[in-house]
């Protein structure tokens, strides 16, 4: 029998050749560097994701990814000195803030002292740290190990933070993850952020993307979140990275018993994106809430995939995404409720909804349940369609331009998830950036 040729995309053999490249020069050897090796190992098997294969049937990045641009160094000091400079949509948010450059972490100009009970680590240092316990006790336990982006994370991190919260620790201001690309040349990055947060536990986390337009870098971070028992905990992610850079995603957490998490992602900019969300219930009594908004135009491509696994009893989630579409953008939502076999009493609710302005806009939907245990409350729905005329005509008739009327309705239906961030100033800032978004349409169709 002749042996199976594998045939390589061009982007696909040149990533190959960046890891052969740097696999000797990349942070944390000896045992890290086998659990390199066998990410890679595993990519390298599969390649590429590509639309035969189910869950990226409609984010083929075998066909979307043109090129592998080379791996990002650490930034040199007048790189970190313009991201110093840079303005961000947070800025008056009260935070403790932490910055990433380029994907590496630098401490330099981030917050000079960490609030009580927290301790952040640079990753770029624990990766070559045997005394870091706690991260290479938990590097990779929330994840799944067979996702093709979470293998190229792990294959070629070389920067990012660990947080560690104490148990008991009840943070009164945010903490705030400023990630930041800076340069002229394409470069691509894989970040990993590590969150450790003990029993009874409360605090916001918020993720800053941003990047320059016009540059086709790429971006493929991993967050993995351990969450005690008994904590309250809400994450917000807000992606204004270049409109044309490549922006991938993961958010892997593991929840613990009778735990609140409340995530919420936001896209306006990139290219290309895709948000992947991986939440295991672990303990009993625990509630998930995940929510987002997109908004595309031009040739945008974003897609949020959900695999969230009810491995315990009584545990309650909550899914809501909203996504407008405009030009010839298209948009991906994959959402999979799971209830295991023990995970009795479980109540799990997701609902997508999408606006086409664009006859030529695409939304592609597939929500799912998979269930194995007998006495539940569960549901999914899925909505595309245009703006309703009859409102449409109604605002019209009091004399708002169509632009302006159409914006109105846009905002209150990004409004609904936008409710679900608890943090006001927070919500203040997302409803900002949306009114931003409209009011660019507007002028445009104006």
């Amino acid at each position: 029998m002749s042996a199976v040729t594998i045939i390589r995309s061009k982007t696909e053999q040149a990533i190959l050749a960046l890891f052969a490249k740097h696999k000797d020069q990349l942070q944390g050897q000896g045992s890290f560097g086998s659990q390199r090796a066998k990410a890679f190992a595993s990519f390298e098997q599969t390649g590429l994701p590509h639309r035969r294969i189910e869950a990226w049937h409609y984010t083929d990045l075998r066909s979307l990814l043109r090129e592998a641009p080379p791996l990002a160094a650490k930034p040199a000091s007048h790189v970190v000195q313009r991201a110093a400079e840079k303005n961000w949509s947070t800025d008056q948010i009260d935070a403790t803030r932490l910055m990433l450059v380029n994907g590496f972490y630098d401490e330099s100009i981030s917050s000079f002292t960490m609030p009580q009970g927290v301790k952040v680590t640079d990753v770029y240092k624990a990766l070559s740290d045997p005394s870091s316990k706690n991260f290479h006790d938990h590097i990779g336990q929330a994840t799944q190990s067979s996702d093709p982006l979470i293998e190229l994370n792990t294959a070629f991190m070389n920067g990012g933070v660990v947080i560690e919260i104490a148990s008991g620790t009840k943070l009164d201001k945010p903490l705030e993850l400023r990630c930041l690309v800076e340069g002229i040349d394409p470069v691509s990055m894989h970040a990993r952020i590590l969150v450790i947060a003990g029993d009874d536990t409360e605090f916001t986390l918020i993720e800053s993307h941003q990047g320059p337009d016009a540059l086709s870098y790429q971006v493929n971070n991993v967050v993995e979140l351990f969450l005690g028992n008994n904590a309250h905990v809400h994450h917000v992610r807000l992606n204004q990275s270049g409109n044309y850079a490549v922006d991938l995603s993961t958010l892997a957490a593991v929840v613990g018993a009778e735990t609140s998490f409340n995530t919420f992602h936001m896209v306006n900019k990139p290219g290309i994106a895709r948000h992947q969300v991986f939440v295991k219930m672990q303990g009993e009594g625990a509630h998930l809430s995940v929510n987002g908004v997109n908004m595309l135009n031009g040739t945008q491509h974003a897609d949020t995939t959900l695999a969230i696994d009810h491995a315990a009893p009584a545990c309650t989630s909550r899914e809501l995404f909203k996504t407008i579409l405009d030009a010839q953008a298209t948009g991906v939502f994959q959402g999979k409720i799971m209830v295991k076999q023990i995970a009795q009493k479980t109540d799990g609710k997701m609902m997508s909804q999408a606006v086409l302005l664009s006859d030529d806009a695409k939304m592609n939907n597939k929500p799912e349940l998979e269930i194995f245990a007998d006495d539940v409350v569960c549901g999914h729905g899925a909505t595309c369609g245009a703006l309703d005329e009859d409102l449409l005509f109604y605002l019209m008739a009091r004399g708002l331009p169509k632009a302006e009327a159409e914006a109105l309705m846009l905002a209150a239906f990004a409004g609904e998830a936008i409710e679900t961030v608890e943090n006001e100033d927070l919500r203040a800032i997302l409803e900002a950036v949306v009114g931003d978004w409209l009011g660019q349409r507007a002028h445009h169709v104006e």
